[in-house]
């Protein structure tokens, strides 16, 4: 199998969209559920400025959000190395079996 970049077709991405008017945007913040987790936070966020009261919640979401992108990070480092470990594995397999079929054949 060939994974060279010959007889592969050249796939043409459409263009990029306009950005979405201001009248649009509001239109989505309006249709939006009220349950909608993205619009509840910034919604207790800004109540929580307003009020004075502790930002406790916006800030443990915060380190939540910081871990998860650090652990996805990092699983996505232990994906390529593990797919570079494969591909060593699949060659180091490949010689093996060609020294299995030599010592075979010099056996008979």
């Amino acid at each position: 199998m060939n994974l060279g970049s010959k007889g592969k077709k050249r796939m043409v991405l459409p263009t990029r969209p306009d950005p979405p008017s201001v009248e649009q945007i509001m239109e989505d913040i309006n249709r939006a559920y009220p349950k909608d987790p993205v619009f509840s936070l910034l919604q207790e966020s800004s109540e929580g400025f307003r009020s004075g009261s502790s930002s406790s919640d916006v800030e443990v979401r915060y380190l939540q959000s910081r871990r998860f992108l650090e652990l996805n990070e990092r699983l996505q480092e232990a994906r390529a190395d593990l797919v570079r470990r494969r591909d060593e594995l699949r060659v180091v397999g490949e010689s093996l079996e060609q020294s299995v079929a030599e010592v075979k054949d010099r056996a008979i």
